[in-house]
């Protein structure tokens, strides 16, 4: 049969062609508006899963890390912890020993550890007020230096009852004879001679208590010896006074030395306690002071608002050190023990009491009451090595059978959980002891 020919082409390819080349050419606005939309939604999915947290990734990196700890604590971190209590007996001794500062180490023969002196002085003063009233006349007196340079060198006698006449007119009377020594002559110079004299005021009065002064000889005036014989004093005159005053009384004096003594005495002790290292052990009774000095400024009776009282003193002490002490006992100690056994440090502990003391004699004698637990040698490096490779249960037997009734209990933990021997490392076992 003929084939047809048609000039133009079936609709419905024509159709089809039409819609495959509308989006070239430019579809309709409602078309191009869902495409946009469809679009848009394809951009948003994507990013949504962008932004999704990559939990698989995790889980895996997770599950990989944990088998990695887990392979490294298999291979490298076994480890055995073996407790011992060992069993302790108690050791008990009193002993009498010397501390003597002329030894410097311990002899147990002998019983003796070194000791040390120590001594410190004090000196102080203090004003103290006058307590004691007084209603009659007083006259002031004091000391004065007399001194003769007459040329050629000649001594004087000046009578009893002589006066002196000070730089601001007051009268001092000497109650007794006087024989000032001549004075030296050397390359034409004359070294006057001189003598302390005590004088007395003319008159009662406060007036007279005066200062320090020069003073001259009135009834030489007019002779050869007025200019070469003179007096001065060093110290103010006291004791000058008129109606009702103080006055220093016996109690005073007695009241001041006993306030003062007690004053330096505390600082001097307490100043050599200072200087005493930590190690150094100071009772009570060997430590002590005394009086070396101590002195008025003035006499009691004398009048007086105030006066001064000085005191020296000199605190002494012995001490010796803790760890010679120590030392003694713990030996002792251990000279009584088996030598299967070893003394438990922190166990150990002394009282001691002083039963004489000579602190000058640098000796003193002491009471000891001292103790310590001890126990079996444990060899923990031996022990260790001898635990390799082994079981807990073998650890125990081993221990059990080694130390016996000497061991109270035992633990022993091997880590991490699923290890069921010790390793082959010593490093990995370790033994502690207790002792609670």
């Amino acid at each position: 049969m003929p084939k047809k020919i048609y000039d133009i082409k079936h609709p419905r390819k024509i159709s089809k062609t039409v819609d495959d080349i509308k989006p070239f050419v430019g579809g309709s606005k409602k078309t191009n508006a869902k495409n946009d939309v469809v679009k848009r939604h394809h951009e948003d999915t994507r990013r949504e899963k962008e932004r999704r947290f990559p939990m698989g990734k995790v889980f895996a990196g997770a599950g990989v890390l944990v088998f990695i700890i887990a392979v490294y604590l298999f291979f490298k971190l076994p480890k055995a912890d073996i407790e011992i209590w060992p069993k302790t007996d108690v050791l008990s001794y009193q002993q009498t020993i010397t501390a003597d500062k002329t030894v410097s180490v311990n002899d147990s023969t002998s019983k003796v550890i070194p000791a040390q002196y120590l001594e410190e002085e004090k000196e102080d003063s203090q004003e103290f007020p006058a307590t004691g009233s007084a209603s009659n006349e007083g006259k002031a007196t004091g000391t004065i230096k007399v001194s003769n340079k007459f040329d050629p060198p000649t001594a004087i006698t000046l009578k009893a009852g002589t006066h002196f006449l000070s730089d601001s007119g007051k009268y001092f009377v000497t109650s007794q004879k006087i024989i000032v020594p001549a004075g030296k002559k050397q390359s034409g110079k004359i070294t006057p001679g001189s003598i302390d004299v005590k004088v007395e005021a003319a008159e009662s009065g406060p007036g007279y208590n005066i200062k320090p002064a020069k003073f001259s000889v009135p009834k030489l005036a007019g002779t050869t010896y007025y200019y070469s014989i003179y007096a001065e004093s060093s110290e103010a005159m006291t004791g000058g006074y008129t109606g009702s005053v103080k006055k220093i009384t016996d109690d005073d004096i007695q009241q001041a030395k006993d306030v003062l003594t007690k004053k330096i005495l505390d600082n001097a002790q307490s100043s050599l306690k200072g200087n005493i290292s930590s190690d150094y052990v100071l009772l009570d009774n060997a430590i002590s002071g005394e009086v070396i000095s101590s002195s008025s400024s003035v006499k009691s009776g004398t009048v007086s608002d105030s006066f001064i009282y000085k005191v020296k003193v000199k605190a002494r002490a012995l001490i010796f050190k803790k760890s010679d002490l120590d030392k003694y006992a713990k030996d002792y100690i251990i000279s009584q023990m088996p030598e299967t056994k070893t003394l438990l440090e922190k166990s150990y502990s002394i009282k001691y009491v002083t039963k004489s003391v000579d602190i000058s004699g640098g000796k003193m004698i002491l009471d000891l009451d001292f103790s310590s637990k001890i126990y079996q040698n444990i060899d923990r490096t031996s022990l260790t090595s001898s635990f390799m490779g082994m079981t807990a249960s073998q650890i125990n037997s081993s221990i059990s059978n080694k130390f016996g009734d000497q061991v109270s209990k035992i633990n022993v933990n091997l880590w991490p959980f699923w290890v069921t021997s010790a390793a082959q490392n010593q490093k990995v076992i370790n033994i502690e002891l207790k002792f609670e």
